[in-house]
């Protein structure tokens, strides 16, 4: 299997399945586990360990009554790069073990192992691994994956915290109820900020999140999933962060935020709109603030060229509904090529959205610091460009834009 790593500079990569190789009935109760390697973690780094399990806390399943009932501890354990409390500029290593691996949910992929289920991406992984690969809880096809990439991801938030670099995501939209956004100018960062993660869906727009949370609940009654949408706002990210054609940043977080399981769409600033506006209107109009270029809104979300512009990176992700329903579906049997029906009854989560934002705000932050790598090093390289001009490109986000 290929593809298990991303980055260039800051590189992570990782490995790990849903349950694990030794999930079988002679060893139930204990899975394998989820290791992550981080190369290019810079040396002398006071890595704070319990921010890091403070993130794959977020995405930690069996905490309210919409997402799955798993009880994983997902405790995360430092094996490597890490010596007397900083980083020694070795690759670092992490392992969450899987815990909850019990014999009665082994025994109920293990009935289904060979059908369909409508929506999910262990087909795929059948055609290409045929009857050796991993069918309990889909293996490496699972969102269990997405536990490693959270781990990297908070040394890379650590990392950019450091340039005064914040990375935020709320939910926006549920089963097609919408609540308030950054991007649309409804919602203020600083309100955003405040209301993170007051509720167990993390939308920001507390009244609507009331609406969501009990749509969900009667979502979950019908035996259905719901799926929604996500923004991210990355503050404080300089001028110029991105390489102008086959790696823009724009195209790196977009990759990043492409291979994470479920997500249908992207929409970068006004996104889809820009199709309906005219070029006076959609156009970002600068003017000069203490001596620098700055603009009078950021229908661009942050981004000219793919690079960046200084303004806050403002992103939306949509996000579908998780495909293991209870309601039977029709599917086909892969060893018999019969036509066949399930109404799949292992854990799920009623919408994917609680614990899909904390993985797409890891990927971002790892984009983002590769990015912020790439430039700073070749602007290293560069000793003739003025300092004064190198000095106009750092980021300058109030988010006070005029709509």
């Amino acid at each position: 299997m290929l593809g298990n790593t991303f980055g260039r500079i800051f590189q992570v990569t990782t490995c790990g399945e849903s349950y694990g190789w030794h999930a079988t009935a002679e060893k139930a109760g204990y899975g394998g586990g989820l290791l992550a390697i981080v190369n290019g973690v810079p040396v002398g780094i006071r890595l704070d360990v319990q921010m890091i399990q403070n993130e794959l806390d977020k995405r930690r399943p069996g905490q309210s009554k919409i997402d799955s009932p798993r009880l994983e501890k997902d405790r995360v354990e430092i094996v490597s790069g890490w010596f007397e409390g900083v980083t020694s500029g070795g690759p670092l290593g992490m392992i969450i073990r899987n815990v909850d691996t019990q014999d009665i949910h082994i025994q109920q992929y293990r009935e289904v192992k060979d059908v369909i289920r409508p929506g999910h991406a262990e087909v795929n992984f059948f055609h290409r691994y045929g009857e050796y690969g991993d069918w309990c809880g889909a293996g490496r096809a699972s969102g269990r994956e997405t536990v490693t990439r959270v781990a990297a991801g908070a040394v890379a938030k650590q990392i950019l915290a450091t340039r005064g670099i914040e990375i935020l995501s709320h939910v926006i939209e549920s089963h097609g109820i919408k609540g308030r956004s950054v991007s649309e100018g409804t919602m203020t960062f600083e309100e955003l900020k405040e209301n993170y993660r007051k509720n167990e869906l993390n939308c920001c727009d507390l009244e609507t999140a009331r609406t969501m949370l009990d749509d969900l609940l009667k979502v979950a009654e019908a035996g259905d999933t719901a799926g929604g949408a996500i923004e991210l706002v990355v503050r404080g990210v300089p001028a110029g962060v991105g390489e102008p054609v086959f790696d823009k940043l724009k195209a790196t977080i977009a990759h990043a935020i492409c291979s994470i399981a479920a997500m249908t769409g992207l929409e970068f600033g006004q996104g889809a709109k820009a199709a309906r506006m005219l070029g006076s209107e959609w156009n970002d109009q600068p003017y000069v603030e203490n001596g620098s270029v700055r603009w009078r809104t950021n229908h661009s979300g942050g981004f000219l060229g793919g690079m960046t512009t200084g303004e806050d990176i403002l992103f939306k992700v949509y996000v579908k509904a998780t495909p293991t329903i209870s309601k039977p579906q029709d599917t086909v049997n892969m060893i018999s090529m019969k036509e066949d029906k399930l109404a799949a009854i292992t854990r799920r989560d009623i919408t994917l959205l609680p614990r899909w934002y904390p993985v797409a705000e890891a990927m971002t932050a790892i984009a983002v610091l590769d990015g912020l790598f790439l430039t700073e090093a070749w602007y290293g390289m560069n000793d003739k460009l003025d300092p004064k001009w190198r000095a106009m490109t750092q980021p300058r986000n109030t988010g006070k834009y005029e709509k």
